[in-house]
Order: C-alpha cells, then sequence, then structure tokens
C-alpha cells in the first residue's frame, strides 16, 4: 500500500455483498457556492474526482439534489465506468436556489428522479440509492413503497436512508431492507448514537455526513489539538480518525473539489488513536455535544 491509501481505513460490505473501503467520498462539495451549479473550477473537481481511485477511494456518495444534476455529471464525466467503484446517491430533495432544499417524497418524483440519476451516472443500475429525506406531507409507506418498487424492478441494487430515527429505520424496514443510513455525525455532534449503535447490531452501513467537525475541540491547547501535534497531522485528521475508530459499520464520505484537501483526508487512515485517546477524545466530544 501506499502512504495515501483509503484501504488502510478497513473494508465494509454495503448490504453484505458490495465491498468498499470504509473511508469514502461525499461529492456534494464539487457543485458551486451553495451547493448550486457548476463548479468554480471545473477542471480542479474533475482532477480531485480522477484522483479518487488512484488513492484507494471506492465509495463515492451524491445526490440528484447537488447542483441539482452537476455533481452526478461531473462524476460520470470523470469516472464512468466506473471499474472497481461504488457510486451511491439520492433523491427526495428538491431546489429552487443555493441552499434551498424543499423535501418531495412523492412515489412518482421518487422513482422519476431515480431514473434521471440512472441517466446521469449513465448505468443500468444504482449500487446504493437512498431516501434523502422523509417527506412529512407524505404518508411515509408511501415513500418506502416507492423504493420498494426501484428494488423490485432492478433500477437499484441496494436501498438507504438519510436523516432519520431508530423508529423510521424500524418502519422503513417492513417494507425493504434498510442497508444504510447517512445521518449527520461527527465528534461534537453525536445526536445519532442510537442510531449507529443500531445500525452496529443489525450491519447497516452508517454513512455520517460532515465527519470532520470538532468545534471547539479543535482549538489550541486542546486535547485534540495536542494529540494531533504529536502525531503531526491536523486535527481534522485526528477527527475523522475517532470517527472511524468509532464503528466497524461507519463508513466517512470527507467531501471537498481540492486534490491537495482530499490528500489530506485519505492521509487519515494513517492515523492511529489509542483506546485511551479514544476513550478521552469520547468523553470531550459528548460534553461539547451536550453543551
Amino acid at each position: 500500500m501506499s502512504d495515501l491509501d483509503a484501504g488502510k481505513s478497513g473494508s465494509f460490505k454495503i448490504g453484505g455483498d458490495l465491498p468498499v473501503h470504509r473511508l469514502g467520498f461525499g461529492a456534494m462539495r464539487i457543485t458551486g457556492s451553495g451547493v448550486w451549479g457548476p463548479p468554480a473550477d471545473h477542471a480542479e473537481a474533475i482532477r480531485t474526482l480522477k484522483r479518487l481511485p488512484e488513492l484507494g477511494v471506492n465509495f463515492i456518495d451524491t445526490a440528484n439534489s447537488y447542483g441539482p444534476d452537476v455533481s452526478e455529471e461531473l462524476i460520470h464525466e470523470a469516472l464512468h465506468p466506473y471499474k472497481g467503484l461504488v457510486i451511491a446517491t439520492k433523491a427526495g430533495l428538491t431546489r429552487s436556489g443555493p441552499n434551498i432544499w424543499t423535501p418531495n417524497g412523492r412515489p412518482d418524483h421518487l422513482k422519476a428522479g431515480a431514473k434521471k440519476s440512472l441517466r446521469k451516472l449513465g448505468v443500468e443500475r444504482i449500487d446504493l440509492w437512498q431516501l434523502h429525506r422523509i417527506d412529512p406531507k407524505v404518508p411515509r409507506d408511501e415513500q418506502f413503497g416507492a423504493v420498494k418498487e426501484l428494488l423490485d424492478e432492478g433500477l437499484i441494487r441496494h436501498a438507504g436512508l438519510s436523516e432519520v430515527s431508530v423508529a423510521e429505520i424500524q418502519a422503513a424496514a417492513k417494507i425493504f431492507t434498510v442497508v444504510s443510513v447517512q445521518n449527520r455525525y461527527n465528534l461534537v455532534d453525536r445526536g445519532s448514537e442510537d442510531v449507529l449503535d443500531y445500525c452496529e447490531k443489525h450491519g447497516i452501513g452508517f454513512i455520517p455526513w460532515y465527519p470532520l467537525a470538532a468545534g471547539d475541540l479543535a482549538k489550541p491547547g486542546s486535547l485534540l489539538d495536542r494529540l494531533a501535534k504529536a502525531q503531526g497531522v491536523a486535527p481534522s485528521q485526528v477527527a475523522l480518525a475517532w470517527v472511524l475508530k468509532r464503528s466497524p459499520v461507519m463508513l466517512p464520505i470527507p467531501g471537498t473539489s481540492k486534490v491537495a484537501h482530499l490528500e489530506e483526508n485519505v492521509a487519515a487512515a494513517n492515523v492511529t488513536l489509542s483506546d485511551a485517546d479514544f476513550a478521552a477524545l469520547d468523553s470531550e466530544g459528548k460534553r461539547a455535544s451536550a453543551a
């Protein structure tokens, strides 16, 4: 293995049959400001995507709402036909402008979104398709039923959920097999601990978004800062190493539109935390989360 190899993060089988390296890539930031329109530097975004397989990153998470469509189109441009890569996408949010996100869980909208993603990504079947949000205005079983139809029709291989509770996972699991859950989670954002524990118990991949955040824990002189300095790495790399050590079902997807930042993120797979350091960070993170 090279010094920069996401394979060092370990592996996980999504749905029991899709092996990926646990340290993945989130493709939201390759779009424009406010996750709207094309990136400021198209060539650098393409270079960043092309660097992924060279660094052993073989799990890429995107959504039809990123851009919208822009992220999927860039992934297609840079990486199609995706040899050895698992491309996950999502639907269920509509966009009317920068930083504006509106749930739409109507079954016809979800199914149309999945079919559009098939075309944008240039595939006959999506490896992992996730319901981006459960729309509170649409009966959730109707939304879950649409996911089941996509599975039954063979348009998607596996299905997951995003920003959900344990009760919502259990409700969805009555209609289709939930293989992944994508909730906000990091060292100082611990509101999904019960969801993570449930996923670990049931072999469900947990995809934490915003995984690098450490807030005040990263300030000079903090425990995180001291641990980072001791290893000669960035505090964000220690925070990501902590996330990876937290659970074997954890699949963090830090995102960026720049090669240098991508390489810095992948280097976190080289960071080893002792059980004592992990526990100390865990305790500080929980205190910060509760504050």
